[in-house]
């Protein structure tokens, strides 16, 4: 299902407050946000119960309960996770990936909020939650009858949300620094092939290994552990930033000529988080225009070609993340600042072709 309106994390808690009392709801998003947890934070200030079943490891019986023979006649009794006394929310975690039979199963739970005979507690919520097909996650189409049934509410992935939340949770304080200065980094798209991605939940399985392992992690098990949970992209930088932190090596002291690039093997990572940070600083300080630069505009300029020239001497590579366009091949950096580049590193400007 696609979004036609998407909502941040601290938007969800006010919207199931006045729409999971008196219909379902399910929550879209794309693995690794934190869908789940927003549900069980949410089942806890109201003082009930969350009860998690997970569409991909159920049949129908699960739901609709076994036969008995009760004065000549069957009767279904529903298992005792749903059925209760007291009331409680139940969450569907994963819908969407329930076989079509699993499905149905839930349409009187789900409109009604009775299975057979019996029927949820008054003052109980039901709140379902899956990803979309277009995460490449498991996720089967969801028959008309049924999302007829819920409201659907898009969820949105924002790290301003995010951190605000892992400043209270115990996030590992390289990671609550790094993605306050790279908030883009939080999350990326999952890929078509098998490897890992960064999400919120895998920044926090990044944080629980950073605590696990303490000060004495090594640089390399830092790698393994970045790379095993994170985008590469995202692990690179992370792992520079990280080195830059130990060594109290930052883009300023670069900037200012107090220190060269970095220009050894070992230290490719952290040439490639500075040369990011450099691209950033670029794109905050240089005017669209060079008709209306400040003389620290111009100073910063001039510096900065300087040290692209000495970049592209260490690693073309390097130096063209720096002036690269966009996904969408936009230019980032301004077009004069382009131009004057070229002049002074030919050699760049055509392996960037």
């Amino acid at each position: 299902m696609q979004a036609a309106v998407t909502v941040t994390p601290s938007r969800v808690p006010d919207l199931l407050l006045g729409l999971a009392v008196v219909r379902p709801v399910f929550l879209w998003g794309a693995p690794g946000i934190g869908k789940s947890s927003l549900v069980r934070e949410f089942a806890e200030s109201l003082g009930l119960e969350c009860v998690s079943l997970l569409g991909t490891q159920l049949a129908p019986e699960d739901l609709i309960g076994v036969p008995q023979i009760r004065d000549g006649r069957s009767v279904f009794c529903p298992p005792r996770a749903i059925a209760r006394d007291e009331p409680y929310c139940l969450f569907l975690d994963e819908l969407n990936a329930a076989s079509p039979d699993v499905q149905k199963a839930f349409y009187s739970l789900i409109l009604d909020r009775r299975i057979g005979d019996y029927e949820l507690p008054e003052g109980s919520i039901v709140i379902g939650a899956g990803n979309r097909a277009t995460d490449n996650a498991l996720a089967r189409p969801i028959a008309s009858a049924l999302v007829n049934r819920l409201t659907h509410v898009h969820l949105e992935v924002s790290p301003g949300d995010w951190l605000a939340w892992a400043a209270g949770h115990g996030i590992h304080p390289w990671i609550l620094d790094h993605l306050t200065d790279r908030p883009d980094h939080l999350w990326s798209k999952p890929p078509k092939t098998e490897e890992a991605f960064s999400t919120p939940r895998s920044w926090h399985m990044l944080s629980d290994a950073l605590h696990s392992f303490g000060r004495d992690l090594g640089e390399d098990t830092l790698k393994v552990l970045a790379h095993g949970t994170l985008t590469p992209a995202h692990a690179t930088a992370f792992c520079g930033y990280v080195k830059i932190v130990r060594s109290r090596y930052g883009i300023d002291a670069v900037l200012k000529g107090e220190a060269p690039w970095p220009h050894r093997v070992e230290d490719r990572d952290l040439l490639y988080y500075l040369a990011d940070s450099f691209r950033g600083r670029l794109v905050k300080e240089l005017p669209a225009s060079r008709e209306h630069m400040s003389a620290g505009a111009r100073q910063i300029a001039y510096r900065a070609k300087s040290l692209l020239v000495r970049l592209a001497e260490i690693s073309v590579e390097v130096a063209q993340t720096v002036i690269a366009s966009d996904a969408d091949g936009n230019p980032v950096l301004p077009a004069w600042f382009l131009v004057e580049a070229a002049r002074d590193m030919p050699r760049l400007v055509e392996a960037r072709r």
